[in-house]
């Protein structure tokens, strides 16, 4: 049972970071979707997050300027995701002990 609790402790973090990267480059920009916003949700009419998720995904579909207008720090964020997903599969498995979960 321990072991189970260890194996997705440790692989909980990377398994959403890919998921979520995966989603977001199958996903379609141009489309309305679901928000999980709360800012949206409770009817504010801006929030400085929204429009990151379609800023990624414009960018994996290679249409950078849709993806700069959607949000300005979205290729950013899509490399800062990327980063942390190498940081915990490929540097975490060279030497575990260098790599926290809190930097």
């Amino acid at each position: 049972m321990r072991n189970i609790y260890l194996f997705i402790r440790n692989n909980l973090e990377v398994s959403f970071w890919i998921l979520a990267i995966i989603l977001l480059a199958f996903s379609n920009p141009h489309e309305k979707h679901y928000s999980l916003c709360l800012f949206d949700q409770m009817g504010f009419p801006y929030c400085p997050g929204c429009g990151i998720g379609h800023s990624i995904s414009y960018f994996f579909h290679g249409k950078i300027s849709a993806s700069f207008q959607a949000h300005p720090l979205g290729m950013i964020a899509t490399l800062i995701i990327l980063y942390r997903i190498f940081q915990l599969t490929i540097l975490k498995k060279t030497n575990p002990y260098k790599i926290s979960n809190y930097g």
